[in-house]
């Protein structure tokens, strides 16, 4: 994972059928996995590993209630010095706050956005 600002930092692949994902990916990429509990929550969070590095996430969808409507997609993580202030930035830019900044313990601080065209991304700082 990068961590300089403006670099893409992590891909998050939310979906609704983790096996037939891992499956998918495993056998075009040659991907494996890693699991880490999620946090404050049920469930698990699946990392893809790839020459034993990580090379991005996958998060079941059918935890999430308010994704109920949604389908599966690719989240795009771009790095930040402070997530707050780009938060603002971006705001006085014409985006928009999608969900509140929040902490993933040892991983870094999040904010899911919208940018002024409407397109969905996070930003996070690296812990």
């Amino acid at each position: 994972m990068a961590d300089k600002q403006g670099s893409f930092f992590w891909a998050e692949l939310h979906l609704r059928d983790m096996a037939k994902a891992k499956a998918f990916y495993s056998k075009m990429f040659g991907w494996s996995y890693e699991t880490m509990p999620l946090t404050g929550g049920d469930g698990e969070y699946v990392i893809a590993i790839h020459d034993g590095k990580p090379v991005a996430g996958f998060l079941d969808m059918n935890l999430m209630a308010h994704l109920d409507e949604v389908l599966p997609y690719w989240l795009t993580y771009i790095a930040v010095d402070d997530v707050e202030a780009s938060v603002a930035e971006l705001e006085g830019e014409g985006g928009k706050l999608r969900r509140p900044v929040f902490e993933v313990p040892s991983v870094g601080r999040i904010a899911i956005v919208e940018d002024g065209t409407g397109a969905t991304l996070a930003i996070m700082t690296q812990l």
